[in-house]
């Protein structure tokens, strides 16, 4: 999955087209935004790189700063700066320099910015991956699809039924559990009851999986207060984007019902 870009930026939409293009034609998903509270806010859970094109904003917005330097170091998300040197400058009395990943001093050349965050998104992605999901399902072919899927960023362990799962994390502690709800023998409400009651597992996420998507399947799942729940039914950039949601807030947005 393309790394997703937000370019903040007021004015000088030459230079921001022409660096959202090349940033395009190398693979990454861009967006641009004027450097709004509220527009950044709308982006941040779905942006893996910040990109600040400074401007006169960075003197006559400073809160815009401040929001970007809290947000980056709670979700510890990557953040670029390009601009003047004196500009750079400026911004680094707001953005400690611990939190600036890259600077790219203007004029830039655009072939080596993009190598650069090339390999910022590498880095980002090898972090991802250190995140341990453990997946519970009795349909092979599921697993497969979503072993194949999950692993682009995350360390995937698999296991076919509810006791795999608990023998399993009797040793080792994922950070998240997508559990089937429907298994035969032992059902996923049941795998999720005997997990709970276990004193070194009893915190560890647990998200349900069903391919139930009526409103009373739904609100017996929720019954059981899981984390969450992902329908079978959804898409691969559905899934992907919801659980890289859930571990970048530790919140689950639920597909409505």
């Amino acid at each position: 999955m393309a790394s997703k870009i937000l370019i903040i930026s007021e004015g000088a939409a030459f230079m921001t087209n022409a660096l959202e293009t090349g940033l395009k034609k190398s693979g990454f998903s861009t967006t641009v935004v004027k450097p709004e509270i509220s527009l950044i806010g709308k982006e941040k859970d779905i942006t893996d790189i910040f990109m600040i094109y400074s401007g006169s904003f960075i003197s006559d917005k400073p809160d815009v700063l401040v929001y970007l330097k809290d947000l980056c170091a709670e979700k510890e998300k990557p953040i670029c700066v390009i601009g003047y040197a004196k500009e750079i400058a400026e911004i680094k009395l707001t953005l400690p320099e611990r939190l600036i990943s890259k600077t790219f001093e203007r004029p830039f050349d655009m072939k080596a910015l993009v190598e650069e965050v090339k390999k910022l998104a590498a880095l980002d992605e090898e972090r991802k991956k250190g995140k341990h999901i453990l997946l519970v399902d009795d349909d092979p072919v599921f697993l497969k699809m979503m072993q194949e899927w999950l692993s682009m960023k995350y360390n995937i362990t698999i296991t076919r039924s509810g006791m795999q799962a608990i023998t399993y994390i009797a040793n080792h502690t994922p950070d998240l559990i997508l559990l089937d709800y429907d298994m035969p023998i032992t059902p996923g409400p049941q795998v999720m009851e005997m997990i709970r009651s276990e004193h070194t597992a009893s915190e560890i996420p647990i998200i349900f999986l069903t391919g139930k998507s009526d409103r009373e399947s739904v609100m017996t799942v929720m019954a059981l207060k899981p984390q969450g729940y992902l329908l079978k039914t959804m898409s691969k950039e559905q899934i992907m984007e919801s659980i890289d949601h859930f571990f970048e807030t530790k919140k689950w947005q639920n597909a409505g019902i």
